[in-house]
């Protein structure tokens, strides 16, 4: 039986263990290396255990302890060939590390890993979807600027999905954030705001995809009570009651050592 374990998630930095309680793989790396064994020791997850890494993208708050754990562990890493690119242009990873290219899917232990690509500003994005052994899937879709048609059919065929509910439209306006920030984040290529993620929402729960957290929420233009009652009114309005026609809920900015079995 698979579960997936939120290590962190927001603007802080974003990690995610997928497997058993024994062996597994983390997506993303964006906290410190001892915040990340921390999370995992508190869900009772051992690096040592770790297959694999599979990054998203290049961006800080995605690998900043890729180098050191990547390292310490000797685990590989799997990134798009844009994202491996842009990792050792910043010196974020080496030529002398475990990198390998994941074009579509690749087999991993008792797992199936595909990537998915998605529309954010940076060298060539992703997210993953990871089938189990026993057929199950679950799908880590964050930083998507707009969803696509590749990723909502990767939601769409997944039992369990992190959906990225960014920021609310009207906080992020009003903000302290500087004009050119703001673009950057309302524009396709940035992030999925509370209403386009919560629009997508009752097409998903019709399709199947009965389990739901919100993620990466940004700390400055949004609150986990307003992520979850932009999403509960677009799934209510389509007379579908929450822990009667499907399970919803928020991804903690850090971990609550609670596990998602799926």
């Amino acid at each position: 039986m698979a579960k997936v374990v939120p290590l962190f998630s927001g603007s802080k930095g974003n990690s995610y263990y997928i497997g058993s309680s024994g062996k597994g793989i983390i997506i993303d790396a964006g906290r410190s290396c001892k915040q990340i064994e921390n999370a995992m020791s508190i869900n009772g997850l051992d690096m040592r255990n770790i297959e694999a890494i599979f990054i998203t993208h290049e961006h800080t708050d995605h690998c900043s302890a890729l180098k050191v754990l990547a390292s310490r562990y000797e685990t590989p890493v799997f990134a798009s060939k844009g994202t491996l690119r842009e990792l050792e242009r910043t010196e974020k990873l080496s030529n002398r590390f475990k990198t390998n290219v994941i074009e579509n899917e690749i087999a991993l232990s008792d797992m199936l890993i595909k990537r998915i690509n998605t529309s954010h500003d940076a060298a060539e994005s992703c997210c993953y979807q990871v089938t189990t052994a026993d057929d199950k899937k679950a799908i880590i879709a964050t930083d998507l600027g707009i969803m696509t048609d590749e990723v909502r059919n990767g939601i769409i065929t997944s039992d369990f999905a992190v959906i990225e509910s960014n920021h609310d439209i009207e906080l992020l306006k009003n903000g302290i954030y500087p004009y050119y920030l703001k673009n950057r984040i309302l524009s396709n290529k940035g992030h999925l705001s509370n209403e386009s993620c919560a629009k997508e929402l009752p097409e998903f729960v019709k399709n199947g995809t009965l389990r739901i957290m919100l993620g990466h929420l940004s700390r400055e233009n949004n609150t986990p009570e307003l992520a979850l009652t932009t999403a509960l009114n677009a799934l209510n309005s389509c007379n579908m009651k929450r822990n009667v026609d499907f399970i919803l809920e928020v991804v903690s900015e850090e971990t609550n050592g609670k596990a998602v079995i799926f």
